[in-house]
């Protein structure tokens, strides 16, 4: 009886010890894991901020040309204002809250896309040097915008998978880990664009 008790003892222990481990490895991981979105975030905000930076050059530029359009002008000024508000905090990246960044980054990049066509008309603009330098940048600056948010997406779904999989969805269900938004494309960019010559 008491060889008994002690393998029943041992087994308990080894048991213990084994599903500690696991537990604290899972929770481990899942924590390593939302500290990586929480970086592919900042790398995100850099790029968007770079973006921003740039804009604000060239509507600096832009003002100083008084007979510019000015509703345009305000329209950009105001989106603007908008983008550089929506602030999300990386502890809470929530579809709901990528998706209304993406909204705010969204709408400031289609009025100045309106801005550019309307500086079309003006060749004293775009002949200054911080415009010029403005359109040599920018192109590089949208296509690691684009890099970030693939970066980002990737380092997601990587967390969203793990916290998905048993038995670390239990875990993550009683320490709060919860999914993660992701960016997603935007509304009818899946149709090509109908070009006439």
């Amino acid at each position: 009886m008491k060889r008994g008790s002690i393998i029943l003892i041992v087994v308990v222990a080894i048991l213990a010890i084994a599903g500690y481990s696991m537990f604290k490895g899972a929770y481990n991981t899942m924590v390593t894991k939302t500290q990586s979105v929480e970086a592919q975030w900042a790398g995100v905000e850099t790029q968007y901020q770079r973006r921003m930076d740039l804009y604000n050059s060239v509507v600096s530029t832009i003002k100083g040309s008084s007979e510019f359009e000015q509703e345009t002008l305000t329209k950009v000024i105001e989106a603007r204002s908008k983008a550089t508000s929506v602030q999300v905090d990386p502890s809470k990246l929530t579809p709901e809250s990528i998706q209304q960044f993406q909204e705010a980054q969204g709408q400031m990049s289609s009025a100045f896309s309106k801005l550019m066509v309307v500086v079309e008309r003006y060749p004293e603009l775009q002949t200054t040097q911080q415009f010029r330098d403005f359109q040599a940048q920018i192109e590089g600056t949208e296509n690691r915008i684009n890099k970030a948010r693939d970066d980002f997406n990737a380092t997601v779904q990587d967390y969203n998978t793990y916290i998905k999989q048993f038995p670390t969805n239990m875990i993550a269900g009683m320490f709060g880990f919860s999914d993660k938004g992701y960016f997603q494309a935007a509304a009818g960019s899946e149709q090509a664009p109908n070009i006439e010559f």
